[in-house]
């Protein structure tokens, strides 16, 4: 791992976004798996349960039982004829997620396994029956970021069938932040990476959001972070805000924030809001379509990338 291969593959984004983008015009990547006509599985760890965990709601609100479990658990659900098995997992060597496939191929249900990796000739696309490319690019800096950020929007395209426009505006929301990011990341990093830790809260359609980028200030430069969801964060988290300097990165857009905002506002507590004006806030950051819940999804992780580059990179 390293910061400044790292920054790199933060700086490739825009240019990978539009390659995805026209990749995804050029034909469904879903084309192989036919049609989505039972239930759907999705297997990962790390920052790719993170996406599955979203893709999977997201499936369930447009009508399509799926769920998303950790691909180590014991609890794996049984699987029947029909149902969708998504195994991702970037390097395509993640030992948990090789070893659940193996467990459900055991059983012979005639389910179909989908391998979603950024590289061809692995161990799962060889247990799986098709190949879905999430079209990264080598991550250098051994950091997965892009490879998080295209599995979300490849998910998405299981039933969206828009996600090339999304794509090409969250590469260029992706570049107004990289362009600009002299103008705001000193004093948003100095008001989130404070004594007792940054904490960041999304709302549930984009928890994923939270978790990753919580995991880029721990992976990186070694900063304790902590995610939350909006509404749950006033049953959960607030009473951090009486006993500790707390520092709150909000990916803005739940329509619960009002009980959240008093309660930072009650307790004096630091906020940066990113995609929405926000009252009480320190700090705010917009970028171009940040009014589109899905441009949001796929572009406000950078904010939490870039901070913990500049901070690992500072040691």
């Amino acid at each position: 791992m390293d910061p400044a291969l790292f920054l790199a593959d933060l700086e490739e984004k825009p240019a990978r976004l539009a390659d995805l983008a026209a990749a995804v015009r050029q034909g469904d990547p879903w084309a192989s798996v036919g049609d989505l006509d039972g239930p759907v599985l999705l297997l990962g760890m790390g920052s790719s349960h993170y996406a599955n965990q979203v893709a999977a709601a997201r499936l369930r609100h447009a009508g399509v039982p799926a769920v998303a479990e950790l691909a180590g658990s014991d609890l794996l659900p049984v699987v029947e004829r029909g149902t969708l098995v998504v195994a991702v997992s970037a390097s395509g060597g993640s030992a948990e997620t090789v070893d659940a496939v193996r467990r459900l191929r055991d059983h012979d249900t005639g389910a179909r396994f989908v391998a979603m990796t950024n590289r061809e000739g692995t161990e799962l696309e060889a247990l799986c029956d098709v190949l879905v490319p999430i079209r990264a690019g080598e991550e250098h800096g051994g950091v997965a970021c892009r490879s998080f950020q295209h599995t979300l929007a490849l998910l998405l395209a299981l039933k969206d069938g828009n996600v090339a426009r999304v794509l090409d505006q969250c590469a260029e929301a992706s570049a107004y932040l990289l362009d600009r990011r002299d103008e705001w990341l000193p004093a948003v990093s100095e008001a989130l990476l404070g004594p007792d830790g940054t904490h960041v809260v999304a709302p549930a359609r984009r928890l994923s959001s939270a978790l990753q980028s919580a995991l880029m200030l721990r992976e990186g430069p070694r900063l304790p972070a902590y995610a939350c969801e909006t509404a749950d964060w006033s049953h959960v988290d607030v009473y951090l805000t009486k006993t500790t300097d707390y520092r709150m990165l909000l990916l803005a857009g739940s329509r619960w924030e009002g009980e959240l905002l008093r309660w930072v506002k009650e307790r004096g507590s630091t906020l940066v809001s990113v995609g929405a004006d926000v009252e009480g806030a320190a700090h705010t950051l917009r970028y171009p379509h940040d009014e589109d819940d899905d441009v949001r999804l796929l572009t406000e992780t950078l904010v939490a990338e870039l901070l913990a580059a500049d901070a690992w990179a500072r040691g």
